[in-house]
């Protein structure tokens, strides 16, 4: 199985299906893997077979990568369309990943103003003041939600710290609308034999009514692109997809989907 492992602290650019031209932040090591989920459908493989040795990037190494890559890229005449904290694991897990948003705003405000400062967190550490605070001024605060069934979370998202759904839930209420949700939609069965469709209504429903509660300002759904550690998972179809854009859309929410 070919995994992901991203360059640190800067990667890319590269195109992202949501996104555009991105420049990657990756705040976690270069030559491995530390995250607070462990899903089996995740590019850089599972959390066991990818230990980092390294340690984390510091905050002031972050700021001055950032600095010399956007100022290459402007040599170049490359514009990026947004500075995405993404890469090896949970980015909010940085202890000083407050700081960095930052250091990041400022670099951005000064060499390349047009872009979007995005963070894609699986929404763990959305509890801590600093990270809630952090995450309500970047542009935009990309935070995973699968679902809202507890059981699936433990198979597909496998939380490896203390997760507490309902303590999610209720910090993404409190960004007031300053938030995008994001959600994997995916079919097939674990490497155990596990369904674990997520496209039918015994889990879109019940996600779909916690949406509504949260109030995003919008909802991006995707399914698998790359390899994945779990064998035997399949893309959902556009059909599917498409099926629950309208249902969020009905529901008077922006939405889109990335197949």
């Amino acid at each position: 199985m070919s995994t992901v492992i991203y360059p640190s602290p800067i990667f890319g650019p590269i195109h992202s299906r949501r996104l555009g031209i991105s420049l990657g932040i990756n705040l976690l090591p270069h030559d491995g893997k530390f995250c607070t989920f462990d899903c089996v459908y995740c590019e850089c493989g599972y959390n066991k077979d990818h230990r980092p040795k390294q340690k984390l990037p510091t905050r002031e190494s972050v700021k001055t990568a950032l600095r010399k890559k956007l100022e290459e890229m402007k040599s170049e005449g490359i514009v990026p369309d947004v500075l995405t904290f993404a890469g090896n694991g949970e980015p909010t897990s940085h202890p000083d990943f407050a700081g960095i948003i930052e250091d990041t705003i400022e670099t951005r405000n000064e060499l390349c103003p047009q872009a979007k400062v995005s963070v894609l967190s699986n929404s763990t550490f959305i509890h801590k003041p600093d990270v809630f605070s952090a995450l309500n001024k970047v542009d935009n605060n990309i935070l995973k939600l699968d679902t809202v069934d507890i059981d699936f979370i433990n198979t597909v998202d496998k939380p490896v710290c203390n997760y507490n759904l309902q303590r999610i839930i209720d910090c993404m209420k409190a960004f007031n609308g300053n938030i995008i949700i994001q959600t994997m939609f995916l079919k097939g069965t674990t490497d155990e034999g596990v369904d674990v469709d997520n496209t039918h209504d015994g889990y879109v429903l019940p996600w779909l009514e916690s949406v509504k509660e949260i109030s995003p300002r919008q909802v991006m759904v995707y399914t698998i692109d790359r390899e994945t550690p779990g064998k035997y998972l399949k893309k959902a179809t556009h059909e599917e997809l498409d099926r629950i854009v309208y249902l969020l859309k009905e529901a008077g929410i922006e939405a889109s989907a990335s197949y």
